[in-house]
């Protein structure tokens, strides 16, 4: 058996190579931490302005920098949520408008 950094050979059983000090378990899981930018407030903003790219950076980033991911997310459901109260009031004055008869400026 040999090391696969610096290719030693190596007693059978070997967990760490004696020369360089590298693990040798090939099933050996590497557990990342969560990495973030340090500046999710940004991300949350970007995709508040920006729905489709918060949407777009929530599903890339779900397993990487899920805290990043999980503002931008935010953001653009915050958006778009708040886009779908606005069009709901607009159109209901709108329609009041026109049923009172106030010129709209919209000729029908």
């Amino acid at each position: 058996m040999f090391c696969s950094k610096c290719g030693t050979k190596l007693e059978k059983g070997a967990e760490f190579c004696s020369e360089c000090g590298a693990s040798l378990k090939s099933d050996e899981v590497k557990v990342t931490e969560n990495q973030s930018s340090g500046s999710s407030f940004g991300w949350g903003v970007l995709g508040f302005f920006v729905p489709l790219a918060g949407l777009i950076l929530f599903i890339m980033w779900r397993k990487e920098r899920s805290n990043d991911s999980k503002a931008a997310g935010i953001g653009a459901l915050i958006s778009t949520i708040l886009s779908i109260i606005i069009y709901i009031i607009y159109i209901v004055f709108l329609f009041n408008s026109i049923r009172n008869g106030i010129n709209t400026g919209i000729y029908y």
